[in-house]
C-alpha cells in the first residue's frame, strides 16, 4: 500500500488520529500578549455597552413614572380590584409578566435595535412590581404601609449606585469600543447601515484604536450595504433631545444661579422636615436630615465662592453636584419616610439639577481634553 496515498485518503475522508484535536488558529499565539493586560471581565468576553447608561436611565425613569402614575390612577379610581369571588389579581403579577416579556425580547435578538423597547418594558414591569413592596414586607399585606415611599426610594438609590459602580467609575477600554462597534455591525449585516449608523460605528472603531481585529472589522463595515430606512427609536430620540435641552440650559448665563437656588430651596424644605422631627420625633431622623442639609448648603457655598472667584466652571459644578448627591442619598430618603409621596417634588428637582450638573461636567471634561491636546 502506498503510504502517501493512504494519507491522502485519510485526509479526504476526515479520519485520522488527530481528528478530535482542535488546532488553534495561527494568530492565537500572537494575540495572547494583547489580551494579557486586560481585566478578568474582558478576558471572559464581558464588554460594557457604550449606550448602557442611556438604557439604564430609561429603565429607571420609566420605573419611577410607572409608580407615580399607578399610585395616581388607583387614588382617582378608588383603588379598584381586578378579580372576584375571593380572587385579587394584583398589579405585581402584570409587572412580573412585563419583566418576563422584556427578558424574552432582549435575549431573542442580535444587535441594539430592541434594547430601548426592552428598557421600557422592564421599567414598566419593575415599577408595577416595586409599587407593591408594602405588601411584601408586612404581615397583613398592607399596600398603604407608611414607609413604602422610602423603601421604593431606597431600592432606586441602590440601583443608581449599581449603575454608577458599573459604568461611572472607570473609562471604557479600547476593546470595549471595538466590541460595541461589532455589535452595531451585526445589526448592519441583517438590515444595512444608515449614514448615521455607519458614522457611529466608525467613531467607535476610531476609539478602538489598533486593538486586535480592528482592521478586519473596518473592512467588514465597508462591505455592509447602505440602508435608507432608519429603525424608529423614540426613546433614543427623546434622550438626545433632552441632552440638547440640558446643554442649551447649561450655557445660559444665569443657569448657575438657578441651579444653586433650586438646590437650596429643596434643602430649606428638607430642613423644615428636620426641625419638625426634632420637635415631634424621631429626634435622630431630624438630626441626620439637618446634618445632610448643612452639608448640601456647605457644598453649594464652596461651589459659589469658586465660581465668583473666577475658577473653572467644572470645579464649581463638581462641588454643587456633591451637595446634590448628599441630598439624594442621605436627606431625601429620610424626608420620604416622614412626608411619603409629598416629598416627590424635591426629589424631581434634585434629579433635574443633577442631570444639568452632569452635562456641565461632561462639557467641562471635553473642553479640558481639547485644551490639553492644543
Amino acid at each position: 500500500m502506498n503510504p502517501a496515498g493512504a494519507a491522502r485518503d485519510a485526509e479526504a475522508s476526515g479520519s485520522g488520529a488527530d481528528d478530535d484535536v482542535v488546532q488553534p488558529p495561527p494568530s492565537a499565539a500572537a494575540a495572547t500578549p494583547a489580551l494579557a493586560g486586560r481585566g478578568r471581565l474582558l478576558r471572559a468576553g464581558v464588554a460594557r455597552d457604550t449606550a448602557a447608561v442611556r438604557h439604564l436611565v430609561t429603565f429607571l425613569v420609566v420605573t419611577v413614572a410607572t409608580v407615580l402614575l399607578t399610585r395616581g390612577f388607583l387614588a382617582l379610581a378608588g383603588y379598584p380590584q381586578v378579580g372576584g369571588a375571593g380572587l385579587h389579581v394584583a398589579h405585581v403579577l402584570w409587572g412580573g409578566l412585563l419583566l418576563a416579556v422584556a427578558v424574552v425580547v432582549l435575549l431573542s435578538y442580535v444587535g441594539p435595535a430592541v434594547r430601548s423597547l426592552g428598557a421600557v418594558l422592564a421599567g414598566v414591569g419593575f415599577g408595577l412590581f416595586v409599587d407593591e413592596i408594602g405588601k411584601f414586607v408586612t404581615a397583613d399585606n398592607d399596600y398603604f404601609y407608611g414607609p413604602t415611599a422610602a423603601l421604593i426610594y431606597a431600592v432606586l438609590v441602590v440601583l443608581v449606585l449599581l449603575v454608577e459602580a458599573m459604568h461611572g467609575r472607570r473609562r471604557h477600554h479600547r476593546a470595549e469600543y471595538l466590541a460595541v462597534a461589532a455589535d452595531r455591525a451585526a445589526a448592519g449585516l441583517a438590515g444595512g447601515l444608515t449614514d448615521a449608523g455607519r458614522a457611529e460605528v466608525l467613531v467607535l472603531l476610531q476609539r478602538g484604536g489598533d486593538e486586535p481585529g480592528a482592521a478586519e472589522l473596518r473592512r467588514l463595515v465597508d462591505a455592509i450595504p447602505h440602508d435608507d430606512v432608519t429603525v424608529p427609536d423614540p426613546v433614543r430620540g427623546l434622550v438626545l433631545r433632552a441632552d440638547r435641552w440640558l446643554r442649551a440650559a447649561v450655557r445660559l448665563r444665569w443657569a448657575g444661579v438657578v441651579v444653586v437656588a433650586a438646590v437650596l430651596a429643596v434643602a430649606a424644605a428638607s430642613a423644615a422636615v428636620g426641625v419638625r422631627s426634632l420637635v415631634d420625633g424621631p429626634v435622630w431622623l431630624g438630626g441626620v436630615v439637618l446634618l445632610g442639609v448643612a452639608t448640601t448648603a456647605a457644598c453649594c457655598a464652596v461651589g459659589s465662592v469658586r465660581a465668583l472667584r473666577g475658577g473653572r466652571g467644572s470645579d464649581a459644578a463638581a462641588w454643587v453636584r456633591r451637595g446634590v448627591l448628599v441630598s439624594l442619598l442621605v436627606t431625601q430618603p429620610l424626608v420620604f419616610g416622614v412626608l411619603q409621596w409629598t416629598a416627590t417634588a424635591g426629589l424631581l428637582v434634585d434629579l433635574a439639577v443633577f442631570a444639568l450638573l452632569d452635562v456641565a461636567l461632561r462639557d467641562g471634561a471635553q473642553h479640558d481634553a481639547r485644551a490639553r491636546r492644543d
